[in-house]
């Protein structure tokens, strides 16, 4: 059974089955950054309806990250509604904490993003999450924060 995550937000909970079998070392990321408490209370910084919701950033901007990247791990997995891909720059090999739930299919990220997880439950809360009044820059106007991530590790 793969790891989950739960990530309680200022609107809802979403679920989430992580992939260590397509994206070893940014589900190790992930969970290593959760566990130690890396991304309670931050922000949903750039939400796009019929694209995705962006979080992680300590900064709350988009510019920051937790002081390491993590090499791209493309994989085959198609970036359909629900999947979970890890944001990056223009570096392929510059992931760091920063990741996105898409709302919609967005088949162009496939292969130029890292996949490593899916919705199981709280879509809706995701969807909801990306029809929030935003300013130019997709920021939301009232904050809606990230308030804590649980990891469960399933049973082998």
């Amino acid at each position: 059974m793969n790891p989950t995550a739960t990530i309680e937000t200022s609107q809802g909970n979403i679920q989430l089955e992580l992939w260590p079998d397509k994206a070893s070392a940014h589900v190790d990321n992930f969970v290593k950054l959760a566990e130690q408490g890396f991304y309670d209370g931050l922000l949903f910084h750039r939400v796009i309806p019929d694209f995705m919701v962006q979080t992680g950033c300590p900064q709350g901007t988009g510019t920051g990250g937790p002081g390491w990247q993590v090499d791209a791990e493309f994989n085959d997995e198609p970036f359909v509604k629900g999947v979970l891909g890890m944001a990056r720059a223009q570096d392929p090999n510059s992931a760091g904490s920063q990741f996105f739930v898409c709302v919609a299919d967005a088949p162009f990220l496939t292969g130029q993003y890292t996949a490593f997880g899916k919705v199981t439950e709280g879509q809706d809360v995701a969807d909801a999450l990306s029809a929030v009044d935003r300013d130019g820059n997709d920021r939301p106007l009232k904050e809606v924060v990230m308030t804590k991530v649980s990891i469960s590790k399933g049973e082998e």
